[in-house]
């Protein structure tokens, strides 16, 4: 079988990485690079890619800066035409990583545009990067590597966050099902489904002022760097695991949602009113 737990996938990878730009990506595309992989970093904003990759080939790496829209199909499969002819052949690890954030409003209050923006960049971009890398990575028949970067709001059922939260359970649900179909072939998936990390997603979302008040006081308080999270999700990669929970949080209540998932989400929906 070709996928033994053994398999250093993120060591000397040839890795496209989605939303480089900036926070866990830029995160991602460091780290690989420091373990001797090469990286396309791509991103919306092609100025926030080439920051990236000017930091990795300042260090000795080596980077290539891509711009591309995860929610154009046709932009993913550019992508993976001009990786493909950078590398000189198909990469061996492929992060599908673009995210935005949206919150603060009840189901039935929340603007339908913002449902519609999430699901197309949450959903919809790891999707597209599903379907057009993992049919390449099957065929190339050797060690590889899918990360979907999910969140732990995939089972959280956190009041206000419907949209978000509905994007990052068809991420885990994607993850899952693409983990069995590429079961045995030598392609390895993991999703990655941290609470809270230190980056830009609440300033740059469509966050109500009262949850984005809320999130940068969690963040500072228990928030992890982008950089352990890369750190722990690669080497969750290299150990073989599907699932990637970096904080004992997420663990936690991933385990209480599992076994008692009524209970957890009335305590859920009865703390929110609580406290709000």
């Amino acid at each position: 079988m070709l996928g033994l737990f053994s398999t250093k996938r993120s060591r000397a990878a040839d890795a496209v990485i989605t939303g480089a730009g900036s926070g866990i990506g830029a995160a991602f595309a460091v780290e690989l690079a420091s373990r001797g992989g090469r990286v396309v970093c791509s991103d919306v904003n092609l100025e926030a890619a080439r920051l990236t990759s000017k930091t990795i080939e300042a260090a000795g790496g080596r980077a290539l800066p891509v711009q591309c829209d995860v929610t154009k199909i046709e932009q993913v499969h550019q992508l993976a035409e001009e990786a493909q002819s950078w590398f000189d052949g198909p990469p061996t690890l492929v992060i599908n990583n673009a995210g935005v954030g949206a919150g603060g409003a009840a189901i039935g209050e929340t603007d339908l545009a913002d449902w519609n923006w999430v699901l197309d960049v949450n959903l919809w971009g790891p999707i597209h990067g599903c379907h057009v890398f993992a049919p390449i990575l099957r065929e190339a028949g050797r060690p590889a590597g899918i990360i979907n970067v999910a969140s732990a709001a995939a089972f959280g059922a956190a009041p206000g966050m419907a949209a978000y939260n509905v994007s990052k359970a068809g991420t885990l649900s994607l993850s899952e099902t693409l983990a069995a179909e590429l079961a045995g072939t030598g392609v390895n998936v993991t999703v990655l489904c941290p609470t809270f990390v230190k980056t830009n997603i609440v300033e740059a979302g469509r966050i109500s002022d009262q949850s984005t008040q809320l999130a940068d006081q969690l963040m500072r308080w228990i928030g992890f760097s982008p950089e352990r999270v890369a750190r722990t999700c690669l080497d969750t990669l290299d150990r073989g695991g599907l699932y990637c929970m970096p904080q004992p949080e997420a663990r936690i209540g991933w385990g209480i949602k599992r076994f008692t998932p009524t209970v957890y989400t009335r305590a859920v929906g009865f703390t929110t009113r609580v406290t709000t």
